[in-house]
């Protein structure tokens, strides 16, 4: 009984309290009063393709809508080939999967500005594109009817998918991209491809990552709690990485 009580407190505390704090904090902010409210626009965070010309890679992320805005965020990918225009690539849960330039590529979501979760630029993003193409095209959940907004497969298992399949863009989705720990055809467990992060998964809903860029993560109920060593910093539920 005491060793119940003790998991319980744990999860209370790692868990159940930030989360509590950040829904707090998120509703004395002022938000969009719905979808056709919201910034959707250019974030001006990235150049334009004639004013930067090199090959890129980018992966962003921001905080969604809505209630879930408080502790969740949607991420996407951008690629860009020399003398090239941007594209866009998201999962999301209408319209025909996987969309392509639906949005300028460094848009606001939600009125939420994006942030910069990995870049790669010059000849290192020419030699990565098409492998994040070919992680794109071979997503298990691609097609319409692939998505599910909780536990996954979303947007985030999407970019995470790309992620794990391309390691060399050195890079995990922050803490609160909620649906990234959930693994294709609800396997229990995945190596990234070079064998430097291991992920275990009860389908989305708990499971524990380990390695080079994951650092040491418990995921419980979408949330995640750990440590980051690559960047030294705690990993905590509805605020992300508290870098040290």
């Amino acid at each position: 009984m005491k060793f119940l009580l003790r998991i319980v407190s744990v999860i209370l505390l790692v868990f159940v309290l930030p989360t509590l704090v950040s829904a707090g904090l998120w509703a004395t902010r002022d938000h969009p009063d719905g979808w056709s409210s919201a910034k959707w626009g250019s974030s001006g965070l990235l150049p334009s393709a004639e004013e930067s010309p090199e090959a890129a890679i980018y992966i962003f992320s921001a905080m969604t809508g809505g209630l879930k805005g408080a502790i969740a965020s949607h991420a996407w990918i951008v690629t860009k080939d020399e003398n090239g225009a941007y594209q866009r690539y998201d999962k999301v849960g209408w319209g025909s999967p996987i969309r392509r330039n639906h949005r300028a590529p460094d848009a606001f979501w939600y009125s939420n500005p994006p942030r910069l979760v990995a870049e790669v630029k010059g000849e290192d993003a020419k030699r990565l594109i098409p492998m994040v193409e070919a992680a794109i095209a071979g997503y298990q959940y691609g097609q319409p009817g692939g998505y599910r907004i909780y536990p996954g497969p979303n947007s985030n298992t999407f970019v995470a998918h790309v992620l794990r399949e391309v390691p060399e863009l050195g890079a995990v989705l922050p803490a609160d991209a909620v649906g990234r720990d959930y693994l294709a055809g609800g396997a229990f467990y995945h190596l990234d491809k070079d064998g430097r992060d291991l992920h275990l998964s009860l389908g989305g809903f708990a499971g524990l990552s380990v390695g080079v860029r994951s650092g040491l993560e418990v995921n419980f109920l979408g949330l995640v709690a750990g440590v980051d060593f690559a960047r030294p910093g705690i990993k905590v539920p509805g605020f992300g990485t508290i870098g040290l």
